[in-house]
């Protein structure tokens, strides 16, 4: 019974966060990626390691919920926006794939040869956007952060695996795939 509960609630994540999410303001979207951006990314913006985004423009896209936010760096500060701008590379995933891959219960490369990530534009910057991704050291972020993240991959990654074993079940209960 919960495992079902938990399959439907990863199912439906982007349904039910859709709208809270289009209906919070765009100052206040901003300001929230910012600010997580800056305490994820805080040794590696003290290193200067977000040199290679200085005048170029990131954008990540959660697919299904149809949100996007524009990530630059200008003098070793982060900046975010909500408001389109010319971007030079582009990430998009749904946001369950994305949540996975924050709390590295999948790697970007897999999903992305799996197409459940896109990524678009100069190859280059993308190549360095996931290299700095995946140089997170998840133990350097304040305990809650941490538990909570690990805990809400854990979470998804468990619906969208019993997700995917049933609809195998089903598929061989009636002998057909289509």
């Amino acid at each position: 019974m919960l495992e079902r509960v938990r399959q439907q609630l990863v199912a439906n994540a982007a349904t039910i966060f859709r709208i809270p999410a289009k209906l919070m303001p765009a100052k206040i979207q901003s300001m929230t990626l910012l600010e997580g951006l800056k305490l994820v990314f805080k040794e590696a913006l003290e290193d200067g390691d977000f040199e290679f985004l200085e005048g170029k423009w990131l954008k990540v896209s959660v697919s299904d919920l149809d949100l996007s936010w524009f990530i630059s760096c200008d003098d070793g500060q982060l900046l975010v926006s909500v408001e389109p701008v010319e971007h030079h590379v582009s990430f998009s995933g749904s946001l369950n794939d994305l949540v996975l891959i924050a709390g590295r219960k999948e790697d970007p490369d897999t999903l992305f040869f799996q197409r459940r990530l896109s990524i678009e534009g100069d190859t280059e910057l993308g190549l360095e956007v996931k290299n700095l991704m995946d140089s997170v050291d998840l133990d350097a972020l304040p305990k809650t952060v941490k538990v909570g993240l690990e805990q809400l991959a854990t979470f998804v990654s468990k619906g969208v695996q019993n997700s995917t074993e049933l609809s195998s079940n089903s598929v061989r209960e009636t002998g057909n795939a289509y």
